[in-house]
C-alpha cells in the first residue's frame, strides 16, 4: 500500500537507456534538490534487488525520487516497474549495451527496453531521444501519456544549439518558454549534452526555473570513472572513462578525444564485454570509427579488442601507430613513452577489463596532481 501511495502522489522518475543513465540521473537529482527533498538511487544501483531497497527507503517527506533502471536481460525493466511504478521515465537512447544477453539481436533488445514505457504509469510522461533511430522503434503501447523529446539535430520539444567545448566541459543553448538560455556542464562530450537535455526537460516540466536548472547542472555529482580528467605535472592529461564500454559509448569518448586540444592524442581501448555474437561486429565498428578520427596513436588490450586495431589499420590508420597487446605490463611499457608535455590520453574499456589499472599506472608514472573536470 505504501508503495502505491509513493507512486501516485509524487514524481517517481525512472532513467533507463543503453548509455548515460547514471549521469542523467545525477543531473536530474541535482536540479530537483535545489528546491525539493529528493531520494535518488546511489551510484549505478539499478537492478531488482536495489529497487526493493529503494522502495523501503522512499519516505513521505521525499518530494521526488530519481531512480536508475538497469536492464541486462529480458523482463528486467518490467519486474522493476512492478516493484516501483514510475510516473515519469527517460530512455536516453537504445544502443548495443548487453546485446549479447539477447542473442546479439537488436530487435529483441529494443523489445525488452520498451517494457519501461509499457509498465510505467500509463498516463505519465515519457522522454525520448528524437535523434536516436532505435528509440523510434520502441513499442510503447499500452502507454497513452505524454511523450516529450530532446535533440541536437532535428526538431524536438527541447533542442540544444550553439554547442561548444569550453575550458572544463560543454556549453550550449536551449529555448525555454520562448527565452533562449545558455547552459554549461562540467563534463566533456556532445553525448553529455543529451543527458543534460533530458534533465532540463524533466525539470522544466516539473516547474523548475532556468536559474535552478543552470545551478543544478553546474554542480551535479559526476559519476566515478566517466570522462574524469587528471592533469599531470608536465601538463599532459589523462581521461579516465573506464567504468564501462559499448560501441556507442566508445565512439562518444573518441569524439571527446578528437575535439579536445593537445598532442599527441592517444587512445587506449580495452575489450567490450556482453556483446555476444555481436562482439566482432561491434569491435570492428569502433575500429572503422577510429580510422576516421583525429587520433595519433591507438593502443588496444584484450582478445576482442584486437579487432579494433586490425580494422582501424585496414581502413587507413597508420600501422606503426596502432599497437595491440594481450599483456597489461606490455601495454604500460608502450604507453609510458607517450606521456609527453601536452599529451592527451583517453583510457576506456568494459568494467571486466579493469582498464582503471592503466589509469592508475599512468597517474603514478606521470605524477598526476588533481582532477580538472
Amino acid at each position: 500500500m505504501f508503495l502505491k501511495q509513493v507512486v501516485l502522489k509524487k514524481p517517481i522518475i525512472a532513467v533507463a537507456g543503453s548509455s548515460g543513465k547514471t549521469t542523467t540521473k545525477e543531473m536530474i537529482a541535482s536540479i530537483l534538490k535545489r528546491r525539493w527533498k529528493v531520494y535518488k538511487s546511489m551510484y549505478n544501483r539499478n537492478n531488482r534487488k536495489s529497487m526493493r531497497k529503494h522502495a523501503k527507503s522512499i519516505r513521505p517527506f521525499h518530494q521526488a525520487a530519481v531512480l536508475e533502471f538497469g536492464m541486462s536481460g529480458r523482463g528486467h525493466l518490467r519486474r522493476q516497474c512492478q516493484i516501483i511504478k514510475p510516473n515519469i521515465a527517460v530512455i536516453t537512447m537504445v544502443g548495443t549495451a548487453h546485446i549479447g544477453n539477447f542473442g546479439g539481436d537488436l530487435s529483441s533488445l529494443i523489445k525488452a527496453k520498451s517494457q519501461l514505457a509499457q509498465y510505467m504509469k500509463k498516463t505519465g510522461t515519457l522522454y525520448l531521444n528524437a535523434d536516436d533511430a532505435n528509440s523510434k522503434k520502441l513499442k510503447l503501447k499500452p502507454f497513452r501519456g505524454t511523450i516529450k523529446t530532446v535533440s541536437i539535430k532535428g526538431k524536438s520539444d527541447y533542442t540544444a544549439h550553439n554547442i561548444r567545448y569550453a575550458d572544463n566541459g560543454m556549453s550550449f543553448n536551449v529555448t525555454l518558454k520562448g527565452i533562449d538560455h545558455n547552459f554549461s556542464i562540467p563534463v566533456y562530450g556532445v553525448h553529455n549534452v543529451y543527458n543534460a537535455l533530458f534533465s532540463i526537460a524533466v525539470s522544466d516540466r516539473l516547474g523548475f526555473n532556468a536559474g535552478d536548472i543552470k545551478a543544478g547542472l553546474r554542480s551535479y555529482s559526476k559519476p566515478h570513472r566517466r570522462l574524469v580528467v587528471y592533469r599531470t605535472k608536465n601538463k599532459a592529461r589523462i581521461i579516465d572513462d573506464t567504468f564501462n564500454a559499448n560501441p556507442h559509448s566508445v565512439k562518444a569518448a573518441i569524439d571527446v578525444l578528437s575535439n579536445l586540444p593537445g598532442r599527441p592524442k592517444i587512445l587506449v581501448l580495452g575489450s567490450m564485454s556482453e556483446l555476444g555474437r555481436y562482439s566482432k561486429t561491434g569491435h570492428q565498428t569502433v575500429g572503422r570509427y577510429v580510422s576516421g578520427q583525429n587520433i595519433d596513436f591507438l593502443f588496444t588490450y584484450g582478445k576482442s579488442a584486437q579487432e579494433i586495431q586490425t580494422t582501424a589499420v585496414k581502413h587507413g590508420f597508420p600501422p606503426g601507430r596502432a599497437i595491440h597487446t594481450f599483456n597489461r605490463k606490455s601495454l604500460h611499457r608502450h604507453i609510458k613513452t607517450m606521456i609527453k608535455p601536452d599529451a592527451l590520453i583517453l583510457v576506456k574499456g568494459s568494467h571486466q577489463t579493469h582498464m582503471n589499472k592503466t589509469v592508475q599506472y599512468l597517474r603514478k608514472e606521470a605524477g598526476s596532481k588533481y582532477k580538472s573536470s
